[in-house]
């Protein structure tokens, strides 16, 4: 064994989105910290990865790609990049392969992998959604996959009904917990009392969902702005989407605070009694934050068909599925009316039955989701490390 593979492990990441550099970046971080030698990276990632000492073989930009009209030009250019991240793992033999998330692109690369190199183990970090289509493809994933890093702690269980080895280790909403005491601070920046009841409405991160949701959120803040006094609205916004929110929520009646700062919108959770919410990672957020909530959405007929009638699960809401009973109230496609909404946050918007129910159904989900333990990703780290 020469002197650099005893003094060295060689980690190759591999990841295909923004969401994937980020998690990279802190498992590397994780992994320098409590690694007993040195560790050196190579792989695939974007500028967070990169910031911490990856060499990207290419720029993950160009894979990092959605829905079938941007795919479909680019496949060529996908294909060429999965063999060229398969020759690097093959001629580099690292000693172990993290690929995370973006399945479509990091899967194919694995499998590739095992296939020409089976002697370098190969780590999943996050769950590809197969429990909400079929255990076969959980299945398939025990023939080149050595470990699966879960975010979500119904995974493992789930997993091992097939024989896949996964380790829960927390998901990265647990990281972005509102600090205490910043909701009283958001509330006297803005005039807000301190009783004044506030909703969160936030109608989703993509142009398509928000152009569904908003106005008929719009409709639902109307009729609960009769009926409650001092209500204040805040709307959580990603900047890309604001200026169709902006534009929208001028008819809404009643004084709406649009923040699109990070931090802003952590302490905006905090400071919330109840939230209206585009279903999505979102309402996981507000579910860690203590905020009672209900969680709709609406697409067009073909994906509101899919969604109600191909996925194996009993709701799409996370809450509901990690403590498995329906805790948050859901309104898909033709049940997500203005309503039926204002219907179920009436209760929450107050002191009531209803609202101390869903309470203690969050600060359980806190209990499951290891929310004061060690963060997930040095849990993720030690994992990885555990199979060096």
């Amino acid at each position: 064994m020469t002197e650099r593979a005893t003094a060295h492990k060689h980690v190759m990441l591999v990841a295909g989105e923004t969401s994937g550099d980020a998690l990279g970046a802190v498992l590397m971080d994780a992994m320098t910290e409590i690694s007993d030698r040195p560790l050196e990276f190579s792989g695939v990632g974007g500028p967070e990865m990169e910031a911490r000492g990856l060499a990207s073989i290419f720029p993950m930009h160009e894979i990092a790609v959605m829905g079938p009209r941007e795919i479909i030009p680019r496949l060529p250019l996908i294909f060429r990049r999965i063999w060229q991240t398969v020759r690097h793992a093959v001629e580099q033999r690292p000693d172990i392969v993290v690929v995370i998330d973006s399945p479509e692109f990091t899967h194919m690369v694995a499998k590739r992998i095992a296939r020409r190199a089976p002697d370098i183990p190969i780590v999943d970090y996050v769950l590809p959604s197969v429990w909400a289509w079929r255990l076969g493809r959980a299945r398939a994933m025990k023939k080149y996959i050595r470990r699966v890093l879960a975010l979500l702690p119904f995974e493992p269980k789930f997993l091992g009904t097939v024989g896949v080895d996964c380790v829960y280790v927390g998901h990265p909403a647990i990281q972005r917990i509102p600090e205490e005491g910043s909701g009283a601070r958001f509330r006297a920046a803005r005039g807000i009392g301190a009783d004044d009841p506030v909703l969160l409405v936030l109608p989703g991160s993509r142009l398509n969902e928000v152009k569904h949701l908003v106005g008929i959120f719009g409709d639902t803040v109307r009729r609960l702005s009769r009926e409650i006094d001092r209500l204040r609205v805040v709307v959580p916004v990603v900047p890309h989407v604001r200026p169709l929110v902006e534009a929208s929520v001028e008819g809404w009646g009643v004084p709406v605070e649009i923040v699109d700062d990070e931090r802003e919108k952590r302490a905006a959770f905090d400071a919330g009694t109840a939230a209206l919410a585009a279903s999505g990672t979102v309402s996981l957020e507000l579910a860690l934050a203590r905020v009672p909530m209900v969680v709709a959405y609406r697409a067009e007929a073909i994906v509101g068909w899919f969604a109600l009638n191909v996925l194996k699960v009993p709701s799409v809401v996370l809450v509901n599925l990690i403590l498995d009973r329906p805790s948050v109230r859901e309104y898909l496609q033709g049940r997500c009316t203005a309503d039926e909404l204002a219907e179920g946050l009436r209760p929450l918007m107050h002191d009531s039955e209803e609202r101390r129910r869903v309470l203690g159904d969050l600060d359980e989900l806190r209990l499951r989701m290891g929310v004061d333990g060690e963060v997930p990703g040095r849990r993720a780290a030690r994992a990885v490390l555990e199979l060096l």
